[in-house]
């Protein structure tokens, strides 16, 4: 494994429910991420995140949760590091500060944040079934928007290099 600095730190953001055609692209988009050697950061816990840990544990890569309570227990199987914040939601500035791109997979509000998190500190955000943005009544392309998992794993990357 390369130096912590010579790593490429893709987060992965999305709800805590699914359905199961969003979790098979995040678990594909996790398992290219680990077939990329990059590392995969996210809110520790279910539906969007633990479906790309899922994916990316299968690859061999690496999985890092940064949690929003108090224990490591409320991490999803797939976590190979935990980080206890205590944070809640506040985390989530944790997770975006860290990630040098963002593959965002549908999600809700929380998810929303992540992204302005994203875009207002110049984190690239590659979008595969999320959000779209529109100022002044025209699509805002802040959102690299992709559709499969293969192109939001490449693209994340490109914008990363």
């Amino acid at each position: 494994m390369p130096p912590a600095g010579d790593q490429k730190y893709v987060a992965v953001i999305g709800g805590s429910d699914c359905t199961s055609e969003e979790a098979r692209l995040a678990e594909e988009v996790g398992r290219e991420l680990a077939r990329q050697g990059a590392v995969l950061i996210c809110g520790g816990l279910g539906g969007i995140m633990e479906a790309a840990c899922k994916g990316a544990s299968a690859g061999g890569g690496l999985t890092i949760g940064v949690l929003p309570g108090a224990s490591r227990k409320q991490a999803n199987p797939y976590i190979q590091i935990p980080i206890v914040t205590g944070l809640g939601e506040a985390r989530n500035i944790i997770i975006i500060k860290t990630a040098q791109a963002v593959i965002a997979i549908n999600g809700g509000f929380g998810t929303l944040s992540e992204i302005g998190f994203a875009l207002r500190s110049g984190v690239p955000v590659v979008g595969l079934k999320t959000w779209s943005l529109y100022r002044n009544d025209r699509l805002d392309s802040s959102i690299v928007v992709v559709d499969t998992a293969r192109d939001a794993v490449s693209v994340a990357l490109d914008l990363i290099s």
